[in-house]
């Protein structure tokens, strides 16, 4: 097959949805000899979309591991006037106001369209809302005449994000939907979508490289004890994933085990800053137990989770949450959210334990129940390291993909 997969990123962007496209994309050449493209844009990270300040990607065409990346220069210089204009009409409910907050977040990709419409393609898939680049890919598919399928990415929780109608408008249109947990495939339907166009698959992850991680490795980096337990939160650095919470929370654990250290590891944002400054407000001794690991190489984060006891991920805006699957790969214990996709993903008080949204005080009762019952933390990861071997590996995961495609072509 011929296939063109649309994203807002591609590596070396981190995210979830930007890991699942890479790898989904790698395995469709490397498994079936697919002829797979990616058009992307140079983001890092999806600020760049509205702001003018963050680094960027060069524009134009590479091939990485048999895959040919083309990424698209962003128009961002009216992410202000945008913002304002959105804000203002989504607060009074003004028709139109979700193409308002679509064009707000972007990505606007000035030739985006055309381009997908001419390329040669058997296949048009893209991921994720509630981007621009989506209605851009559907309507240029149309024209193509050739089957669109959507990946997941719908986030409950995020109402602003969200709550537009032109998302579901758009989904009913396609070809086929991947969702990524059934709590998002019944979310679909309720907001009628019809059943039959709606395929539950999930991501995946590589199991062996955190079976053969060294737990030593970041502990040696900073000085900390083999025994001292140590809080992973792996994910962007922003607000919505949770990690403000891990902030207030530690000082109630420090109270209870002073030798515990914390890991923030993921891609910088405008937000890292705040972090940095609750970091610089610490005392020497809790700084010193306390590392963050900006934008890290892909090798580097099976040590980084074989260097935990435990991941804490408060993220309510999750379709589902990678993360939480290479945790389990390394045999770790999750802290989740009781709210949308993640608490159809973690099974509560058999591979994670899950939390109140906004819980800072549940989230300290979760840190200690599992840093008091390492023989529980241990048996929670180890159950969540068999479902991923049953359910989630990116060979299985990648199969499910492709059995879709050529379902959506033959219909």
């Amino acid at each position: 097959m011929k296939i063109l997969h649309i994203v807002q990123g591609y590596t070396p962007a981190i995210g979830g949805t930007e890991r699942l496209m890479q790898r989904v994309s790698e395995n469709l050449v490397a498994r079936h000899g697919d002829a797979v493209t990616v058009f992307t844009t140079t983001a890092y990270n999806c600020e760049l979309f509205w702001r003018t300040d963050q680094p960027r990607l060069p524009a134009g065409m590479e091939v990485i591991n048999g895959v040919t990346v083309r990424r698209f220069p962003v128009f961002n210089s009216l992410g202000p006037l945008l913002r304002l204009l959105a804000g203002g009409a989504y607060l009074l409910r003004l028709p139109g106001n979700d193409w308002l907050r679509a064009w707000q977040n972007g990505p606007i990709v000035p030739g985006l369209g055309r381009e997908i419409a001419r390329f040669d393609a058997d296949i048009v898939a893209a991921s994720s809302f509630p981007l621009l680049h989506m209605h851009t890919a559907l309507r240029a598919g149309q024209r193509k005449g050739v089957p669109v399928i959507f990946y997941g990415g719908i986030h409950t929780a995020d109402v602003y994000g969200f709550a537009r109608p032109m998302i579901y408008r758009a989904i009913r249109q396609v070809t086929a939907y991947v969702a990524y947990t059934q709590f998002e495939a019944d979310y679909l339907i309720s907001r009628g979508v019809p059943a039959e166009k709606i395929h539950v698959v999930g991501v995946g992850v590589d199991a062996e490289p955190y079976t053969q991680a060294n737990p030593q490795t970041i502990r040696q980096r900073y000085g900390w004890p083999e025994d001292a337990p140590v809080i992973a939160f792996v994910g962007q650095q922003v607000p919505h994933k949770g990690v403000d919470m891990l902030l207030d929370a530690m000082p109630a654990i420090w109270a209870e085990y002073p030798t515990a250290c914390l890991l923030l590891a993921g891609a910088r944002t405008s937000y890292s800053t705040h972090i940095e400054h609750w970091l610089a407000e610490l005392p020497p001794r809790q700084r010193a137990q306390v590392a963050v690991i900006h934008n890290f190489p892909e090798e580097e984060k099976a040590d980084i989770f074989a260097a935990c006891d435990m991941l804490a991920f408060p993220s309510a805006h999750e379709s589902f949450g990678i993360v939480i699957l290479e945790a389990w790969a390394a045999g770790k214990p999750v802290i989740g959210v009781r709210v949308g996709a993640i608490a159809s993903v973690i099974d509560e008080g058999k591979d994670g334990i899950l939390i109140r949204h906004r819980s800072v005080s549940d989230l300290v009762a979760a840190l200690q129940t599992l840093i008091h019952n390492p023989a529980l933390a241990h048996e929670m990861g180890e159950r969540g390291r068999q479902k991923v071997l049953r359910r989630y590996t990116w060979d299985l995961v990648t199969d499910r993909f492709r059995e879709i495609y050529q379902q959506s072509l033959r219909g």
